[in-house]
Parts: structure tokens; C-alpha cells; sequence
């Protein structure tokens, strides 16, 4: 089953690696085959990434990006997942970090960031 993307005026993701900007008019683009997507609202920015589980998401994200799901990319997420794991309070965001480490240990990456997502909302809310 292809993936439909409804895309904004001017709305960038990126497909594989290629950063892609939608046109002056809203769109839609369907992908045929497996491809890593992530739409502009789920990118992080490397300044952004200023809290442990900003961290943990933007080093999952360079895995799923990059397509890495070993070497050098599953440290840096490796690393970040286990910072996070010694900074939650609660055992349901322990719990949630442990998911998301097994999540990337399996390469399910756009799994673990979208749990990573759930733990954001929870710290921005100011209920994490």
C-alpha cells in the first residue's frame, strides 16, 4: 500500500536522504515503495536538541535519515537512549525509554521516534 503524503504550499520532508520542498500549491505525492520519510514538523535541528530526550530523538533521527542502523550513527543514539534512561523520573517514561531502545536495537527506527515524540510533548507540556 503506497504512502500519501498531503503536502502545504512550500511544506519541506525528506525522502531518503533528499531534502524536498513542495511547490506553491498544496499536493499530494504517493510513495510506491519503502522509503525513510519524515515531514519538516518532525525534523530536528542539531540547536534544537538541547534537552536529554531532544538528544535521544536527534540521534534516532540521524539513524533513520542516514538509513545506518549500526557504526558510528548507533552509538551517538546508543549513548544519548542510555543518558536519557539516568534523567526520567517516573517509571512510565522509564519504561518509555526502555521501548524506545529496544525499538532502535530492532532498527525500528520511525517506531523510536515517534515514542521519542510522545516523551517530547510530555517534557513540553511540563508534565515529564
Amino acid at each position: 500500500m503506497p504512502l500519501k503524503l498531503s503536502l502545504k504550499p512550500g511544506e519541506t520532508f525528506v525522502v531518503n536522504g533528499a531534502v524536498v520542498r513542495n511547490g506553491d500549491r498544496r499536493g499530494v505525492l504517493l510513495l510506491e515503495n519503502q522509503a525513510r520519510v519524515l515531514r519538516e514538523k518532525d525534523i530536528l535541528r542539531p540547536t534544537d536538541a538541547t534537552t536529554p530526550v531532544r538528544r535521544a530523538y536527534f540521534a534516532v533521527m540521524q539513524m533513520y535519515l542516514l538509513g545506518e542502523i549500526d557504526g558510528p550513527a548507533y552509538t551517538q543514539a546508543a549513548e544519548a537512549i542510555t543518558t536519557l534512561l539516568a534523567t526520567v523520573q517516573s517509571p512510565a517514561e522509564r519504561e518509555a525509554v526502555l521501548e524506545i531502545s529496544a525499538d532502535v536495537a530492532a532498527a525500528d527506527l520511525y517506531r523510536a521516534l515517534s515514542r521519542c515524540r510522545k516523551l517530547m510533548a510530555l517534557e513540553t507540556n511540563g508534565a515529564g
